[in-house]
């Protein structure tokens, strides 16, 4: 039976904390009504945040070539892009001589510390990595230990690779939070013991930042990388940040405009290029000013709202979504390391009997409810967890379901959610 077009929200949630844009929206169900979107899919990208194009839309009239031009428009743009740059700084807790290159995603971030790498560098990842922070590294001798079952298992795991390594350049890349599961990986534990064995660590951010707090000089981590698409703000900006060292010794990860300071033609036709210092060095072509004016005021809304309240209401909703899908007969709520594990809002599950991809269209025609469905761009690890083999992929109807919330989800939305996997399981 479809569920009513308005389901009136409980009072303390009558507004979520952070308004985003499409709360309003209505969509068509497959009975001919109507009902208020639902939209449990920012793991993939999350809604704008109201504030965010507030402060694009208030911004956009003067926006400008950046680091372009002597008028007035390009000089308020640049000055802008910088400002947005010490504000992404400091939400991530930078340290003062870290570098932030902008970029346009975690993806983009990955690929440009991997290309920055020194010649011989070994990588050391999990392979319940998120493919963005598992594929990039080809170019390198790479360790892939196996996922782990335990947070414990996790740090004994890369200990004993690390301890087994030959001397050299040594980086581990580790994702702050899981995609598939929303488990919180133990950061601060694997970077120490990364650097009692001489390696850097690289953390993907990109499911932990719009969830908690991100510390890069607290959690003694080398970089870390994150979209902006994952924390409301849209146009296609990313982060990486940390040292700046490697960076600065590697050659551009573009070649272009921005990142060079000076070319020459030779005498025998070739050119003598002079490359940038700093961020620039890797930002060639024209920066994406009015993405990084929204990062940062995305950033900044968290800041002002309060990590600490929204992680406490973020816990309220995750543990009405779990304990209500975990009562549904024939429902399996997938895990790495087990019920009492620390988790953001990112909960995949498998309905018995049901094909992922029809639950998912189901959801969406008879409940107006948006989620993901598939291998979630980690096979390794969804296959691990469902105890899978062979060449699936995406697009083939397997894998699980995964909801996934933050900020701007009404209550209203989980409880949804609920309601329609139990009346699909039945």
């Amino acid at each position: 039976m479809p569920i009513p077009t308005h389901v009136p929200a409980r009072p303390f949630e009558e507004h979520a904390p952070l308004p985003v844009l499409g709360d309003d929206v209505h969509v068509p169900l497959r009975d001919g009504g109507s009902v208020p979107y639902a939209a449990l899919d920012v793991a993939a990208s999350a809604p704008a945040l109201r504030r965010v194009w507030d402060d694009v839309a208030a911004f956009a009239p003067y926006y400008g070539s950046v680091h372009r031009g002597a008028g007035y428009l390009s000089q308020l743009s640049s000055e802008a892009y910088e400002r947005s740059r010490a504000t992404v700084a400091a939400f991530l807790g930078c340290r003062p001589d870290d570098a932030l290159v902008l970029t346009r995603s975690t993806t983009d971030s990955m690929n440009l510390l991997a290309a920055a790498l020194p010649s011989g560098t070994r990588v050391f990842v999990f392979e319940s990595e998120h493919h963005a922070s598992l594929l990039c590294w080809r170019d390198h001798p790479t360790t892939v230990l196996p996922a782990p079952r335990s947070p414990a298992e996790a740090v004994a795991s890369l200990e004993g690779a690390l301890a087994d390594a030959a001397e050299g350049p040594r980086l581990v890349c580790v994702t702050g939070a899981s995609n598939v599961t929303g488990e919180v990986w133990p950061v601060e534990r694997l970077a120490a013991v990364a650097r009692r064995y001489g390696a850097r660590t690289v953390v993907d951010a990109a499911q932990l930042a719009p969830h908690r707090r991100v510390d890069v000089a607290g959690w003694g981590v080398d970089w870390v990388a994150l979209s902006g698409h994952k924390l409301y703000a849209p146009f296609g900006a990313g982060v990486l940040a940390g040292r700046a060292d490697w960076l600065e010794e590697a050659e551009p990860y573009l070649a272009g405009g921005g990142a060079s300071s000076a070319v020459e033609r030779t005498a025998d036709g070739r050119l003598d290029v002079a490359w940038r210092s700093g961020a620039a060095r890797h930002e060639a072509g024209s920066p994406n000013v009015l993405g990084t004016v929204a990062l940062a005021s995305a950033c900044t809304a968290f800041t002002e709202a309060g990590r600490e309240r929204l992680a406490a209401r973020e816990e309220r909703l995750l543990n009405l979504m779990r304990t209500g899908l975990e009562a549904v007969p024939g429902v399996s709520v997938l895990s790495l390391f087990g019920p009492e594990a620390d988790r953001v809002a990112v909960v995949s599950f498998t309905v018995r009997g049901l094909p992922a991809a029809h639950v998912a269209a189901e959801l969406a025609g008879r409940y107006g409810i948006g989620v993901r469905d598939g291998f979630f761009c980690a096979h390794p690890l969804v296959r691990a967890l469902l105890e899978e083999e062979g060449p699936a992929g995406c697009g083939d109807g397997g894998g699980a379901v995964r909801a996934s919330f933050g900020a701007g989800t009404p209550a209203e939305h989980v409880e949804r959610l609920v309601r329609a996997v139990g009346e699909l399981a039945r």
